[in-house]
């Protein structure tokens, strides 16, 4: 079965068969692998691959997000390589292209998600379990889309990283699930994931310390807090605002649990 297909980058990639041997390089890519029925095809992930928790154990560990092993991946024979514009530069990619084909996905929105979602489906011959995900994604997003319909906007920031401080900011996923949250992003002026000098903002209501990449803990409410005298500091979980495969079906569940708590 012949299969032809552009990726997100629109990058022709082409199989005389369906690709049984999967690498997958991003995460929240090989928690939807899973929920489409793939986990026996997986030979290979990253080590921030946590979800589903057992997967680790049984595939090969051939590095992160960036920095791979190719001495790791050639011996598991993969048919395909899957990466992401954003986790994995153009070095791990060309790398990746010297083993066999590498699909890249590129997300800004839920439309990019679904398209996402689709291709696995075409690649692996799990179109109806692929539209399964996406009817249940779009299921959550008109409920949560009515739910805050009436809800507040709040003047919000999202840190990613500390020391140097770094924000999510304009032309990025994390960004346009802030706003779906009517999060409204004080950095949406600035581009992609700028590093921020700490200094008094008396205008945010809400700043976010997301899980991941950088855990931030407890005790960094405290430090951060006296930049935000009048915000209310919140440590959320990274993975429901940057997460764009299956992981969206829990997402919006979340969304609504985190405005109750305001």
């Amino acid at each position: 079965m012949r299969i032809e297909i552009k990726d997100q980058l629109q990058r022709v990639i082409r199989f005389e068969d369906t690709p049984k041997r999967i690498v997958s390089l991003v995460p929240s890519q090989t928690e939807l692998l899973c929920d489409l029925g793939l986990e026996g095809y997986i030979v290979g992930v990253t080590k921030f691959c946590v979800h589903p928790q057992h997967i680790k154990t049984k595939t090969t560990i051939v590095g992160g997000t960036k920095q791979i092993n190719t001495a790791k991946i050639k011996p598991l024979q993969p048919d395909i390589i899957l990466c992401n514009k954003e986790e994995n530069n153009k070095a791990i990619v060309d790398e990746c292209e010297q083993i066999c084909n590498v699909h890249i996905s590129d997300i800004f929105d839920l439309e990019d998600s679904y398209e996402l979602i689709r291709h696995y489906g075409i690649l692996f011959q799990k179109e109806n379990k692929a539209e399964e995900i996406i009817s249940e994604i779009r299921k959550e997003a008109k409920d949560f889309k009515l739910y805050i319909e009436n809800k507040p906007n709040l003047k919000s920031v999202y840190f990613i990283w500390r020391n140097p401080w770094t924000v999510a900011a304009n032309s990025t996923f994390i960004n346009y699930m802030m706003q779906l949250n009517k999060f409204e992003n004080i950095y949406k002026n600035k581009k992609r994931y700028p590093e921020i000098e700490l200094k008094e903002e008396n205008n945010a209501e809400l700043v976010m310390l997301s899980s991941e990449p950088f855990p931030f803990k407890a005790s960094h409410k405290k430090e951060i807090k006296k930049f935000y005298p009048k915000a209310e500091i919140l440590l959320v979980d990274g993975e429901m605002f940057s997460w764009y495969g299956s992981r969206l079906i829990k997402a919006f569940r979340y969304f609504k649990w985190l405005r109750e708590h305001l």
